[in-house]
């Protein structure tokens, strides 16, 4: 008997997923717990795994393709993948032979009666997700340009043609007003597309850059999104570092460097200003009285933001060891849906790129993000001199609807003042 293979839960709020890549093909034999294929989620990249030993005799969702939690990816049978004899050809194909039509039927009449079962086979290879979004707009999907594994339909392809051709949703059920405007005045023709230049490449964007893009969006159109900017002096931190480097790396096992001293910060200007470390739920907001900061970490995918939890209980070396890890597993695409959700404020260092000064954008529903920037050496007053000092700008995006400009400059000059003094965030002042 067949074993089914199907998408498992992929987390919270995670309903979706692109068939990336089937590391098997039919006929091919599988191991328990071998992986059988890869599935890209708009947060996490997932790989399923052969529950059975056998042969992968069927694959339905080809790579590409849209897929729905539940939904069947494949099929494990016994034996060596060799092809199904006649006698054991499926159902299906054995119900669509015995419905060709009569040899006294008409040619047109014959016609008719072959292109219904190939409308239905058609529909048979849409995903859920797909056959969903041609419903709920009326669409031919004769008419879609299928960019999918051996023809097949795509949700990005029904998306890219409603956003290339917006009339089809129009003709679709015009209104009566549109409608008899529309007979007593011609339509305009569609504009027409672009000529590809031979130099350009389209490439698909991937699930996780499109939900990247979304984010980003959203975080734009619903929150009240302001930046406010200092500098911080380095001097201290750099000290403290290049004091202990060797010593904290030969105890601890890890290098020390400058975001845990940022995370620490943090945490003891948001406990001071808690609206910080807030969100907006409805009409209400919502206080954190815990501390789960948010480390942006850049992938060839895509920005990804794994999260420390309850970091004020952590120590540097408990930090240090996270992040590093956050790091590989982010590379390696091993991040688990549990180690990107719960955040309650972001730290990114677009200083690691070489950026001098930037605006953060909201984590959303996060309120706050502080970014870091390159550190580089500047002229400084200092009492009666001029001195050259290691300086970075610090930017704070924020969310001006729960947090108030007097908020926002303070929690900035309470991290400003733990890097320039470290002892503050030992001694959690």
């Amino acid at each position: 008997m067949a074993t089914e293979i199907k998408v498992p839960t992929l987390g919270e709020s995670v309903t979706e997923a692109t068939v990336a890549k089937w590391f098997k093909n039919k006929g091919d034999a599988v191991a328990v717990d071998e992986p059988l294929v890869e599935l890209e989620t708009d947060k996490v990249t997932v790989e399923v795994p052969s529950p059975v030993a056998g042969t992968l005799t069927e694959i339905v969702a080809e790579e590409g393709a849209d897929v729905e939690v539940g939904a069947l990816l494949a099929r494990i049978g016994e034996g060596d993948g060799a092809a199904a004899s006649s006698e054991d050809a499926p159902a299906e194909k054995k119900e669509a032979e015995s419905a060709a039509p009569a040899p006294s039927e008409s040619p047109d009449e014959q016609a008719k009666d072959d292109k219904a079962p190939e409308d239905r086979d058609s529909a048979g290879e849409l995903s859920p997700a797909v056959r969903r979004l041609i419903e709920e707009n009326d669409i031919d999907p004769d008419k879609v340009e299928a960019t999918g594994k051996d023809g097949r339909l795509t949700k990005g392809d029904i998306i890219d043609y409603l956003e290339r051709k917006p009339e089809a949703r129009a003709e679709a059920a015009p209104a009566p007003a549109e409608k008899k405007s529309a007979e007593a005045k011609p339509a305009a023709p569609p504009a027409e597309p672009r000529e590809p230049d031979a130099r350009e490449e389209r490439v698909k964007m991937s699930r996780l850059r499109k939900r990247i893009a979304e984010r980003l969006k959203e975080a734009q159109n619903t929150a009240a999104m302001l930046t406010t900017f200092n500098e911080v002096d380095m001097t201290r931190v750099m000290a403290v570092r290049n004091q202990y480097k060797e010593a904290f790396e030969k105890k601890h096992g890890v290098r020390l460097g400058f975001m845990s001293f940022f995370a620490k910060a943090c945490i003891v200007a948001l406990k001071e200003i808690p609206a910080v470390n807030a969100e907006i739920d409805g009409d209400e907001i919502v206080y954190k009285n815990y501390y789960n900061i948010g480390v942006a970490v850049g992938t060839p995918q895509g920005l990804v933001v794994p999260v420390l939890k309850d970091a004020d209980q952590k120590s540097f070396a408990e930090i240090e060891a996270e992040i590093t890890e956050f790091g590989r597993r982010a590379r390696d695409g091993k991040l688990g849906m549990e180690d990107l959700t719960g955040g309650t404020f972001t730290v990114s260092n677009g200083g690691v790129y070489g950026s001098l000064m930037s605006t953060p954008i909201l984590n959303t529903p996060q309120s706050g993000i502080l970014g870091m920037h390159k550190t580089q050496m500047r002229p400084m007053v200092v009492g009666d001199k001029i001195e050259p000092r290691p300086m970075m700008y610090l930017a704070l995006s924020y969310d001006h609807r729960i947090i108030d400009g007097r908020e926002a400059v303070t929690f900035l000059v309470r991290v400003k003042e733990c890097i320039e003094d470290p002892d503050r965030i030992m001694l959690d002042m």
